[in-house]
């Protein structure tokens, strides 16, 4: 109802206010130039599962592939966007059948619990998988590579420590609480973003400190959940600012048309993206399949350096899905301010252990 519709206009506001940051970023950083890679010599087959994906190169063929041609279809072929169009689907009728479909509901939260540990597994695997792209990327094109990489690392960084301390900083303060200090609360589950590289981790740890914090459970139920695939500001920094590294190291010029194309693309192809490590880079992927100004084989050179990255990612989600819970629950009428002046002073009672217990566990 009304709280979804605030939520909403939030994180739309946010989420592509993050994509412009990192597009005009990139534009006066330029993080990507004097590369001069040639796009024929990189290998396409790093992203070739993305590529075969992208039937249509406009807009409006983006959109129609948005609905999936049969049920395990979108499954099938790991389109996120054909996933989550399901998904919404899918949650809308089990709500309206009631109790009916409480078994399924049971059977799907419960089937979270080893999906999450096999992600958990795979990902051990991650570290030499990067160290093989970026064994590639030096070996291929010079030590200087790395002096670029370092940098695209470096300002998407900075971009997203400002974007937290400057932007959200901004809503804290006009909200009438601070930054900082809501950074103090959720320290711990911030610690576990950091070790895990996913926000999804700590979901349950957030939820419970939002909740200990004032804010009323329906409204932290609906708007983190939410947030975690339609309020991603670091995933939307980071899309926007490695498009135009990947465009910038191939020496291939974008015109002011080509990059509204691609903030509109981000826009809707960055709410497919969940907070499981390594997300961001799919959702990336599927972006560049519809805007054929950049070449998608350019990804193969921050293959390597994305791990780096996506812990920032997963942090700067995090803080803004923190915020934005605080806001949304003060607009409703639903914060106890007390109980949150408390929490924000660090003068509620310890549980340091929340996060490290109930984060692992999904919710």
């Amino acid at each position: 109802g009304r709280v979804a519709g605030k939520a909403m206009i939030y994180f739309l506001f946010f989420s592509t206010l993050a994509l412009v940051v990192g597009l005009v970023v990139s534009n006066v950083v330029q993080p990507g130039a004097g590369m001069h890679i040639n796009p024929a010599t990189l290998d396409a087959s790093k992203v070739s599962t993305f590529t075969e994906k992208a039937h249509d190169t406009t807009i409006v063929g983006f959109l129609m592939n948005i609905i999936p041609d049969t049920i395990t279809g979108a499954f099938a072929q790991g389109d996120i966007l054909q996933v989550l169009f399901f998904s919404v689907l899918f949650g809308v009728a089990l709500a309206l059948v009631g109790d009916r479909g409480r078994p399924v509901v049971d059977f799907l939260q419960a089937l979270t619990a080893p999906i999450f540990r096999l992600v958990a597994i795979l990902m051990k695997a991650a570290p030499i998988g990067a160290f093989g792209a970026m064994a590639f990327t030096v070996g291929k094109y010079g030590i200087g590579a790395i002096a670029n990489l370092a940098f695209l690392i470096g300002t998407f960084y900075l971009t997203s420590l400002l974007f937290v301390l400057v932007v959200l900083g901004a809503v804290a303060w006009y909200n009438g609480f601070s930054i900082l200090a809501l950074i103090r609360y959720i320290k711990e589950e911030l610690l576990l973003v950091l070790g895990t590289s996913s926000s999804e981790a700590a979901l349950p740890g957030l939820m419970a400190k939002m909740e200990r914090a004032g804010c009323n459970r329906s409204v932290v139920g609906l708007v983190i959940p939410t947030g975690y695939s339609f309020n991603l500001d670091g995933t939307n920094i980071y899309m926007t600012l490695a498009a135009l590294f990947i465009a910038q190291a191939t020496d291939t010029p974008l015109t002011f048309g080509d990059q509204i194309l691609l903030l509109l693309v981000a826009m809707l192809s960055s709410k497919g993206a969940a907070g499981i490590t390594g997300a961001g880079f799919i959702t990336l992927a599927a972006t560049l399949s519809v805007v054929p100004s950049v070449p998608v084989a350019g990804m193969a050179l921050i293959l390597g350096v994305d791990r780096f990255m996506s812990e920032c990612r997963a942090l700067t989600n995090f803080v803004g899905n923190a915020v934005a819970t605080i806001v949304v629950a003060r607009w409703e009428g639903e914060l106890d301010q007390t109980q949150f002046a408390a929490a924000m002073a660090g003068q509620l009672p310890e549980e340091a252990d929340l996060a490290l217990s109930g984060g692992l566990q999904p919710a």
